[in-house]
């Protein structure tokens, strides 16, 4: 067994674009619970400072939310946003990931948007994190494909995240090297670190896990590692009663997390200890090449192949073809009239929200409205039609 387990936590936090200011309408006590939910996590991790390092992907329509004076005022007194993106801001606990601006399935959306999805991310989490670059990328749903491979080394990314189902080994390695190391993978003359998300622990992070069980397990699972390994979990940070819950009595915090770090601190977690992935990577690099299968992340009883959560219905298919041939328009207006172009291609951005094709068919609606609003615009907007600037 190793002497000491790198141990990656990584947590997820989107909110489509309007959906808190309808929840606290609607449900006003769910909007409150993902809004503790959210500033839970720097309060969680300030007595373990030193120990406890998280790993945060938060959308962009969930940033922009946030950094709204209209919806910081809205929610003053149940959440200090403000303050909350400030210490977010802490990176001896908390390490930014770079993701989709609208939480696109990337390989679902056209080429040409996915570069502009995440470069308004990097745009608004440039600006609110106040740095220049991010380390590492997390794909919205984990939706990944090797053709984003040239697209993310452009935009500056050392790693990212990718699921254990979908990797498989170029270089001779056995099932403890592939799943607990970083490795290369190579796409058109570029290569990137992928880090690797252990399923089955994940799953069990976003159910519900005690400390007991988590130790023997990742102890069971790296015995046979003769080299340092990495564990990884990926989960949504903010969804399900584990990190929603406001008791503290059944809640990823307080009754998983709290006790891991006191373990961590007394030695008693059997080598487990937390760490960034970029201080893991300083430290002792990629090792072996893979090539990872076009895929995401596991949801409910689907297993993220085929991206059958979002491609299951005819629906849902038609609505990734008007997806296609809305973008196509856009692309052709931008030479001809990229004022009208620029008025309309956020509005197929935002169609591409992942959470508009996971529902069933109950939110395709919300997809296909913007989609017609930038048609609309992109047809009158020299009579005077604008449809909004979304900027």
């Amino acid at each position: 067994m190793p002497d000491e387990i790198s141990f990656a936590l990584v947590l997820n936090l989107h909110q489509p674009s309007g959906n808190l200011e309808t929840l606290l309408e609607s449900q006003p006590w769910e909007a409150r619970e993902i809004l503790w939910a959210l500033d839970r996590i720097p309060r969680a991790l300030w007595p373990h400072e030193g120990l406890a390092k998280v790993h945060l992907a938060l959308s962009g329509t969930l940033l922009e939310t946030l950094a709204n004076p209209a919806f910081q005022k809205q929610v003053y007194g149940i959440v200090d946003c403000g303050s909350l993106l400030w210490h977010l801001q802490n990176t001896a606990i908390i390490d930014i990931l770079g993701t989709g601006y609208y939480h696109p399935v990337l390989p679902l959306i056209p080429h040409r948007d996915r570069a502009e999805q995440l470069a308004r991310w990097q745009g608004i989490g440039g600006n609110l994190f106040a740095r220049p670059t991010f380390p590492g990328f997390w794909p919205p749903e984990m939706g990944f494909c090797m053709e984003l491979i040239p697209l993310l080394k452009r935009l500056g990314y050392r790693y990212v995240l990718v699921d254990s189902e979908h990797v498989e080994p170029v270089t001779a390695m056995s099932w403890p090297e592939l799943r607990y190391r970083p490795h290369l993978a190579r796409h058109d003359g570029q290569e990137i670190v992928v880090i690797v998300r252990d399923r089955e622990l994940s799953d069990a992070q976003e159910s519900g896990m005690d400390v007991d069980w988590f130790v023997h397990e990742v102890s069971e699972r790296t015995q046979w590692c003769d080299f340092p390994p990495l564990v990884t979990t990926c989960t949504d940070g903010d969804n399900g009663g584990w990190f929603r819950e406001t008791s503290g009595k059944a809640n990823f915090w307080p009754v998983f997390h709290d006790d891991l770090l006191d373990r961590v601190a007394t030695g008693r977690s059997c080598g487990i200890r937390p760490t960034f992935i970029d201080e893991y990577l300083d430290t002792h690099g990629a090792s072996g090449e893979v090539t990872v299968r076009t895929g995401a992340w596991n949801t409910g009883w689907h297993s993220g192949q085929g991206f059958t959560q979002w491609t299951g219905s005819a629906a849902q298919r038609a609505a990734l073809a008007s997806i296609a041939e809305v973008s196509a328009l856009v692309a052709g207006a931008a030479e001809r009239d990229p004022v009208a172009a620029q008025a309309a291609v956020w509005r197929v951005l935002r169609a591409e929200t992942s959470c508009n094709l996971y529902w069933g068919e109950s939110w395709v609606p919300r997809c296909t409205a913007d989609l017609d609003e930038a048609r609309r615009v992109l047809a009158g907007f020299g009579s005077g039609a604008t449809g909004g600037n979304g900027d």
